[in-house]
């Protein structure tokens, strides 16, 4: 089985295009007007529905559900406020979405269920709700089978890879990566784009590189 790459926080069709063609096998669209990344213009996913993430910041899991058929996502990543969060996730899973579920990586989070988690760095750490591009100490893994993010990209995944501390390993099923392949935000850079899910398809299941 290998492992999924994640290229978030796409705003333009033809970098939708580029990521899709390099073989990313996840492909997000923020919906966060405070984000650099908020795509404003959600129709740049439409060619790419079989692989499109809404990533979308809400008070409520309706709002989310309402813009995801809206739109024709079948894959969310929600970010609800922590007493809405289980009550969410399984609406919107109820409703037949698949959920990408944000894990920050700090002490004491209720469990929740999911598809899918994404194991990243904490507002209380970042100061902001979602991707910041900073990484985080891998202390507190996620609950189930999960993507690994905060400020990957082709050149640092590998070691990142190997800092995973052995409990969590079994439960990597890829990487998700967005402003460090960029030339600005919003703007991703091609060649930044190719080289990620070129190393994320370097590495093995168990986390460790397809060399060793």
């Amino acid at each position: 089985m290998s492992l999924l790459a994640k290229v978030c926080g796409l705003v333009r069709a033809e970098d939708a295009a580029f990521a899709a063609g390099q073989g990313a096998d996840l492909l997000g669209f923020v919906c966060h007007l405070p984000s650099p990344r908020h795509c404003a213009d959600l129709s740049v996913a439409q060619p790419h529905l079989d692989r499109a993430v809404l990533v979308m910041v809400a008070d409520q899991a309706e709002a989310i559900l309402d813009l995801a058929r809206r739109h024709g996502f079948r894959r969310v990543q929600p970010y609800l406020p922590a007493p809405e969060r289980k009550r969410g996730v399984t609406l919107l899973r109820e409703a037949g979405l698949s959920v990408l579920l944000p894990w920050a990586d700090e002490p004491g989070q209720a469990p929740a269920p999911a598809d899918l988690y994404l194991w990243e760095s904490g507002a209380a750490q970042t100061g902001v709700v979602g991707g910041s591009g900073q990484g985080h100490a891998m202390a507190f893994p996620p609950p189930g089978p999960y993507l690994l993010a905060g400020g990957l990209d082709g050149l640092n995944l590998a070691g990142r890879t190997a800092a995973l501390p052995p409990v969590a390993r079994v439960g990597l099923r890829g990487f998700d990566a967005a402003s460090r392949l960029e030339v600005m935000p919003g703007h991703k850079d091609p060649a930044k784009v190719a080289a990620f899910v070129a190393a994320v398809r370097q590495v093995a299941p168990s986390g460790k590189d397809v060399h060793d």
